[in-house]
């Protein structure tokens, strides 16, 4: 890739986390998508399990400022086809110059690199995603030829407002995180997930940080519903210290919320989400917030809006076909 005279490029490292950090701070700015991260949080993201960072990432710098990055993430698995998943941005000062449709362009230059490296057996997409409202995201992916493929709904929910109360069925068991039953969870995880689309399973390892061990887990935000041993629902939730940094409001996020299919249709998922935002009412939290799936099969934006939860953004997924 030729880049404009004055830009250099090379890979992320770990080095760039403050760099980084500023980068994303100036893009929130002006995209305004409800995402706030530290410095630390990102080097977590960084050190996840699965992320070749010398050949699927990539940083703009001009002079010594970060003006752009991207990241191409190769999933681990494939269950129909192969979706790899692009990132990044260029710094709000910095666009209209050409250099996003440029740092797109390596993004699919690499998907496709990955792709068939790793899963050439399965039909290969580059994935990426923008917010309905961000008209030049959209047409920078339009002009690149993606395609709208899925909608995904950001929901928040005000914690001042009355949690109704759920019980839950008699022979089961509502409580908090229990690090006793985090393989139980991990397996109620998969099989709850396993029929959502363009899920993926994961290796263990890289659940666990993208979950349980993840800086921003609240195991005391977070509930199960227990038949015996078994994670028969549950409600996972985080908290991003950056995003209260700049908000002012400290929000609790939703991050995992499933029910294994033979418990499905008793109302566990929403009794473990009722005792969730009552809990975190009580424990200072002022809103909630999750994203949903617009088609999930499973009924979940129905029972986030009986819960109170309303549509704040549209996020769009585009895909494009790899050659």
């Amino acid at each position: 890739m030729n880049w404009p005279d004055g830009i250099a490029a090379r890979p992320l490292t770990l080095d760039d986390v403050e760099a980084w950090a500023e980068l994303h701070a100036a893009k929130e700015k002006a995209d305004q998508y409800g995402e706030n991260f530290s410095a630390e949080d990102l080097a977590e993201d960084l050190q996840r399990p699965g992320l070749d960072l010398e050949r699927g990432s990539i940083t703009l710098w001009s002079g010594d400022r970060m003006i752009g990055y991207g990241i191409v993430r190769v999933a681990q698995a494939v269950v129909d086809v192969d979706r790899v998943h692009t990132d990044g941005t260029i710094h709000p000062e910095w666009r209209r110059r050409g250099l996003g449709t440029l740092l797109m362009r390596w993004q699919i230059d690499r998907a496709g690199e990955l792709h068939t490296a790793t899963h050439p057996e399965a039909p290969g997409y580059a994935a990426a995603g923008a917010a309905s409202t961000n008209a030049g995201a959209t047409a920078l992916l339009q002009g690149l030829g993606f395609k709208p493929e899925r909608y995904f709904f950001d929901m928040r929910r005000r914690l001042d407002q009355p949690v109704p109360e759920v019980a839950v069925p008699d022979g089961l068991q509502l409580t908090s995180y229990d690090a006793a039953h985090d393989e139980e969870l991990r397996i109620a995880h998969y099989e709850a997930f396993s029929d959502h689309w363009g899920w993926t399973p994961p290796t263990p390892d890289l659940w666990r940080s993208r979950s349980i061990g993840s800086r921003a887990f609240r195991g005391t935000q977070s509930y199960y519903v227990l038949d015996g041993e078994t994670v028969a629902s549950y409600v996972n939730c985080f908290e991003w210290e950056a995003d209260t940094e700049v908000t002012g409001v400290r929000e609790l996020y939703i991050g995992q919320v499933g029910t294994r299919r033979a418990y499905r249709g008793r109302g566990l998922a929403r009794a473990a989400l009722a005792k969730a935002l009552a809990e975190a009412a009580q424990a200072g939290y002022q809103r909630a917030a999750l994203g949903v799936d617009a088609d999930n099969p499973t009924g979940a934006l129905g029972l986030y809006e009986n819960l109170g939860f309303t549509t704040q953004q549209k996020f769009v997924n585009f895909q494009l076909p790899l050659a």
